[in-house]
């Protein structure tokens, strides 16, 4: 089947480009904005153009732990969610990584009650930032269909779960053009899932054991390496995509736009980029955009930020009691910088605030103060 260049609503970019994956089974609950995708899928599948098991569970927490069982037994598995669905999937998470299944999973980022809102930020998973799954941000719906391709790779070379994170409404439910690729080049670039270790009669093998104090430290020390190798993986991953499909973002880590000769810049994620790419070269900012939020590219931000005189972190989350957890990041990263440039953070579009070019302009401003501060845009 191929699909032209097309008009479609971000959540059924994502939706094709699982279908053309091939899972074996999908388990979901609903919930805004992410219900879009499961329901373009469990359409794909009534109408056979998807040979997959659509499990309806009755909760999210049971969304994941069916997509343990079934990945466990050695099937390609997906499923989608955001805010409260992905708290509510908390305890799961670390299930799935500690027995290093390379599930994928959609979040449509949302904020998180209370007072109850629906509208985009990233603070859901920000939230699941240490549950060990590998997270990358995307900025429009034709990365967010590139990406998914790119994760279940990702997910089966390293055997690590993956979280695809696009922002809610601001780019599920939008509309734009995206360039779908032929089902046949994209099961070249994805081959049929073959596990390391399954569950498995004629086999049997233990998963999830008890880990008793001296060995369940070695669990932990092993995702942590993996974790770390996976900078690489992404890095790969997104490079052998470029060969295939003549796309490709930054290094696949981390996204430069605007920085020869730049002085000053902006560090960023997910949708917002867009925004601030439109008025950068009147700001005289470059924009340094992280694409992987974990594993964090510390070392690339660094050899980005070299030379600059100050940076400004500008994000859709808060660590509260603390600062913004990208802010937190990357001051950490540029620590060893031997003239470190000036690190600000700016906290904005929580619960869908919109954040304006005039917003940018004006934190551009502030930026080249520099001036070492977090503030909130209001």
């Amino acid at each position: 089947m191929t699909v032209p260049k097309t008009v479609l609503e971000g959540s059924e970019a994502v939706a094709e480009a699982v279908r053309q994956c091939k899972p074996g089974v999908i388990a979901a609950y609903p919930i805004t904005p992410q219900t879009h995708v499961v329901e373009t899928l469990a359409r794909m599948i009534a109408d056979g153009e998807l040979d997959a098991e659509m499990i309806r569970v009755e909760s999210e927490q049971s969304a994941m732990a069916a997509c343990i069982g079934s990945q466990a037994t050695g099937v390609r598995s997906y499923t989608a969610t955001a805010s409260q669905g992905l708290a509510l999937m908390h305890e799961i998470l670390f299930i799935a990584s500690g027995m290093r299944l390379p599930i994928v999973m959609t979040v449509a980022n949302r904020s998180l009650s209370a007072p109850l809102n629906i509208w985009n930020d990233q603070q859901d998973s920000i939230a699941s930032r240490d549950s060990g799954w590998i997270q990358l941000y995307v900025e429009d719906a034709q990365e967010a269909y590139d990406t998914h391709i790119q994760a279940f790779r990702i997910a089966e070379e390293i055997h690590n779960p993956v979280m695809v994170c696009m922002d809610g409404f601001v780019v599920s439910h939008t509309y734009e053009n995206v360039l779908i690729e032929e089902d046949s080049k994209v099961s070249e670039f994805l081959p049929e899932y073959k596990p390391l270790f399954s569950l498995n009669p004629k086999k049997p093998v233990t998963m999830g054991a008890l880990g008793t104090p001296e060995y369940f430290v070695r669990f932990r020390k092993q995702q942590q390496d993996t974790l770390k190798k996976a900078l690489e993986t992404i890095s790969k991953a997104n490079e052998e995509f470029a060969k295939a499909f003549s796309r490709k973002y930054g290094n696949g880590l981390i996204e430069t736009i605007g920085m020869e000769g730049a002085k000053h810049a902006i560090i960023t994620m997910g949708s917002v980029t867009g925004t601030i790419r439109e008025v950068a070269e009147e700001a005289g900012v470059g924009i340094i955009r992280v694409r992987s939020f974990r594993p964090f590219p510390a070392e690339e931000i660094r050899k980005a930020c070299e030379g600059l005189e100050s940076v400004g972190v500008i994000e859709k989350d808060i660590s509260i009691g603390a600062s913004g957890a990208l802010y937190d990041e990357a001051r950490s990263a540029l620590y060893s910088l031997k003239n470190r440039p000036k690190v600000s953070g700016f906290i904005a579009g929580i619960g869908g605030r919109d954040i304006t070019p005039s917003h940018i302009l004006e934190i551009a401003k502030k930026i080249k103060e520099g001036e070492e501060r977090t503030e909130w845009v209001m």
